[in-house]
């Protein structure tokens, strides 16, 4: 076997070096071209509304222009392929819902996306947590009016989303489940109709987010009974918690979106991209429009931030699996 010269293994060195040396400089030169940032929601949305004033900082900050474009529908899973088929090099970045990272993996048998493999989540945007809604005119004041109807007559109260498996459906769920009711989950095709069909009576009761439902409530059509939240929020600090209306105590559900990159970015590329959304989360602008849709401030690193996924992929797939939920 031959062994390298003094002079190859120099070159050797010297490439590594420059290879090195490379990645900082390229992560100060991101981005070189146009961004886009793709999202499952639709426009008008509360999480498509916060990433398009965030989008507008990063183009100031970047001197780049930083579109974002709705791909909804079909599960998050359009706007996924599409991202999965673009630029591999951080000029193309995809908004997702936790329950693309958390819960769809226990729901699904078979993906068209590997939940680690494919992404990396640089950080959350927010945390929205879930009121527990109810007509103007509903004879329910409190959570406990609720748990005690839907144990007087089983399997007659009912409750709605917008599809099977998301945040609402299984929060409610988990409801059902640790209090030990039973009633039935019934889907509509989108937000409007379903909190519509609150504000009728054609439901007894469905959990939103003030994003969703906050048009609704806005009216004057549904109240907000508590807050599924381990303290109320500063948005609503009138309305009290589930355990303080009389349900279980520490009853959470809560939402939340990020945003994500390509897999295998250098680590300059990725540091530099989540350092600059952070300072445009930080702006007065950004936070006014958290207080618009009762967003919370949800502050992790990276690290903190994938346990956190994990975190809540374990107790989403023990609820999912009690639930017996499949989505295949």
């Amino acid at each position: 076997m031959t062994r390298p010269s003094k002079r190859q293994m120099l070159a050797a060195l010297a490439s590594i070096a420059l290879v090195l040396c490379g990645l900082p400089a390229h992560a100060q030169d991101f981005p070189t071209k146009p961004v886009r940032i793709l999202t499952p929601f639709p426009v008008g949305s509360g999480p498509e509304g916060l990433l398009r004033l965030v989008a507008e900082k990063l183009s100031r900050a970047w001197g780049k222009s930083v579109v974002v474009e709705n791909k909804p529908g079909g599960n998050g899973f359009i706007a996924i392929d599409t991202f999965k088929r673009g630029a591999t090099d951080g000029h193309d970045l995809i908004q997702l819902d936790g329950v693309h990272l958390s819960a769809y993996p226990h729901l699904f048998k078979k993906l068209p996306y590997d939940a680690q493999a494919d992404f990396e989540p640089l950080l959350p945007l927010f945390k929205t947590y879930f009121f527990v809604a109810v007509a103007t005119d509903s004879a329910y004041k409190t959570v406990a009016d609720v748990l005690a109807d839907a144990k007087a007559n089983p399997g007659k109260l009912n409750y709605g989303s917008w599809s099977v498996g998301n945040p609402v459906h299984l929060g409610s769920a988990l409801l059902e489940s640790v209090t030990g009711t039973n009633m039935q989950h019934v889907i509509y095709k989108e937000t409007s109709m379903l909190y519509s069909g609150v504000a009728n009576g054609e439901l007894s009761f469905a959990l939103g987010t003030n994003a969703t439902a906050g048009a609704m409530y806005r009216a004057g059509k549904i109240r907000y009974l508590a807050v599924a939240a381990p303290k109320r929020v500063n948005a609503f600090p009138n309305v009290p918690t589930v355990g303080e209306s009389g349900g279980p105590a520490g009853f959470e559900v809560s939402g939340w979106t990020t945003i994500a990159a390509p897999k295998g970015l250098p680590k300059a590329v990725t540091d530099k991209i989540q350092r600059d959304i952070e300072k445009a989360l930080a702006e007065p602008d950004v936070r006014d429009k958290f207080a618009t849709f009762a967003y919370e401030p949800f502050i992790l690193n990276r690290q903190q931030f994938n346990a956190y996924i994990q975190a809540e992929s374990t107790r989403l797939g023990a609820i999912i699996k009690k639930a017996q939920v499949s989505l295949d």
